[in-house]
């Protein structure tokens, strides 16, 4: 290939490479929408694994809640239950959030979770969908902090 047709072929490329990135998904996001679901997430979410609000906090669940963790029920009012029970044999827990995402209609915290001062707590990734300003589904991630890493990171 000569220089003339390299010198113009790479910018083409370029530009077109820098269209397909620039075209995708990401511009059709809902800024806005994709904030106040978060805000409706981490409402909840002090509400509920903090300050154990369970009757404000559940004002913010849809009634056909659907839970993707095995050991929590679905629906609303199981839901509720579950925690309602879990809360008053654990007034210490405590659900610190790292970090957040949102992604259309999901909502992800990185969090930090314990159940009192001298526990090491768990890394947890929860992720919820959000419809009309209600909670309607939920999935999580959870791993032990352990006593002692491989490297110096920390799960947060």
């Amino acid at each position: 290939m000569n220089n003339l047709f390299k010198s113009a072929l790479f910018p083409l490329l370029l530009l077109s490479s820098t269209y397909a990135l620039a075209s995708g998904p990401e511009l059709n996001r809902n800024l806005p929408f994709e904030n106040a679901n978060r805000e409706v997430v981490i409402k909840f979410y002090e509400l509920f694994f903090n300050e154990h609000n369970v009757a404000e906090a559940s004002e913010l669940v849809s009634d056909n809640y659907r839970q993707h963790n095995p050991h929590v029920p679905d629906g609303k009012k199981p839901f509720v239950e579950f925690f309602s029970d879990f809360f008053k044999h654990n007034p210490q827990s405590h659900a610190r959030i790292v970090r957040s995402a949102t992604d259309g209609d999901l909502v992800w915290l990185h969090v930090h979770s314990t159940n009192g001062e001298k526990d090491r707590g768990r890394s947890v990734v929860d992720i919820f969908k959000v419809k009309n300003g209600k909670i309607t589904e939920h999935w999580d991630v959870i791993q032990n902090v352990p006593e002692k890493a491989a490297n110096d990171n920390t799960m947060f």
